[in-house]
């Protein structure tokens, strides 16, 4: 409405206007009015042609490309710890008093055993047979002729006046080596019976009834279960860094860790072995293994609990220590990169006790210096 007022107002004055100035002029006011329209109607148009056009879709907005970053070498601050150098092993705890029952005959079938593991016995009892028969058939045979044997000696004394000196010595070395043969028999019979070496307490039996024996196979292991030890395997290459003394941190199943000192080095071993002394489980000795004395037994322990130990062959109070991704080594040369506000630079350093976490240094560093990682 309004710009409708406007126009009508424009149009009457604009008629008006040329008449008052000029009389004789000729009139123009149609003209005038249709130019006038013409102007607002393009006016009009500039301003609603957005409303007239499509809408144009929304760019996309594509994110920021961010140029990759260089990886930056960690850096390690140098600081002082308590360091210490431990060899670790494996074992369990063993009797004291502990032995490996066997027989001395060799060849023989087992009669008997009259135990099983667990059994408690005294020293002295019978614990397995041999069947050594025949050997009792041939010592019968042997002192019946041994009887007529003493008869002739008795003999030979006699007529010892009538005999030369030779003939004598002969007679009597017959007669003694027939004595000397019933009396091995005697032996080897009384062998035939296998008796506990002490009491205690029969852990494991490793024959049965009808086994063909040879000397000194492992039959029964008797131990004294009331006085334990600590024994563990080292691996023989790492014993050279053990002495005795070494103070021992001891890891008993269910029991905790306690602590001890080395006390005996274990027998040498057949290569074999790979650090697994006494062999078998059936014929373990005290004496196969690293022996650890114990500051206190803890009670209620029983033989063959397993266990782990760590010997300190080396500890050292502030050490300065860095992490070993740290150190650099070129041909004899061993060196750090060092950050300061300089900038990065190279110290040679000498170097202690080196841990799989920890490398000590001895000089070039400083507590609280910053080194560089590879």
């Amino acid at each position: 409405m309004s710009t409708k007022w406007w126009t009508e107002n424009s149009s009457k004055l604009s008629d008006e206007l040329p008449q008052k100035m000029n009389p004789n002029q000729p009139r123009r006011g149609k003209w005038m009015r249709t130019a006038l329209v013409l102007m607002l109607g393009a006016a009009l148009a500039v301003t609603s042609g957005c409303s007239l056009l499509p809408k144009e879709e929304d760019e996309e907005v594509l994110p920021p490309i961010t140029p990759p970053q260089v990886s930056k070498k960690p850096e390690y601050t140098v600081t002082t710890t308590t360091l210490e150098t431990a060899v670790t092993g494996s074992g369990k705890l063993l009797s004291v008093q502990e032995e490996t029952a066997s027989f001395q005959l060799d060849g023989m079938k087992l009669k008997s055993i009259a135990v099983k593991p667990g059994d408690n016995v005294k020293e002295g009892q019978v614990i397995a047979e041999l069947d050594v028969t025949a050997m009792e058939k041939s010592l019968r045979s042997d002192r019946l002729k041994f009887r007529t044997q003493e008869v002739q000696m008795k003999e030979t004394l006699r007529k010892r006046d009538e005999l030369s000196d030779i003939e004598f010595e002969e007679a009597v070395i017959v007669f003694e080596q027939a004595k000397q043969d019933i009396l091995d028999k005697e032996a080897d019979i009384a062998k035939a019976k296998l008796t506990a070496p002490f009491s205690g307490t029969v852990i494991s039996v490793t024959a049965k009834k009808g086994d063909s024996i040879k000397s000194y196979d492992p039959i029964a292991i008797i131990a004294d279960t009331t006085h334990l030890l600590v024994a563990a395997n080292v691996s023989k290459d790492k014993l050279n860094s053990i002495a005795i003394g070494m103070p021992v941190e001891v890891d008993i199943n269910n029991a905790g860790k306690h602590q001890g000192k080395v006390k005996q080095f274990p027998m040498k071993q057949d290569d074999n072995n790979n650090g697994n002394p006494g062999g078998n489980n059936n014929s373990e000795k005290p004496e196969d293994f690293l022996i650890v004395e114990l500051d206190k037994m803890p009670e209620d322990l029983n033989r063959g609990t397993p266990l782990s130990i760590k010997i300190i062959t080396n500890r050292k109070e502030n050490a300065i220590v860095i992490p070993p991704s740290a150190l650099r080594t070129i041909g004899s040369r061993t060196y750090v990169q060092v950050v300061d506000g300089e900038g990065r630079r190279e110290v040679d350093v000498a170097v202690g006790q080196q841990t799989s976490t920890q490398v000590e240094i001895l000089e070039g560093l400083k507590p609280g210096q910053k080194v560089v990682g590879r």
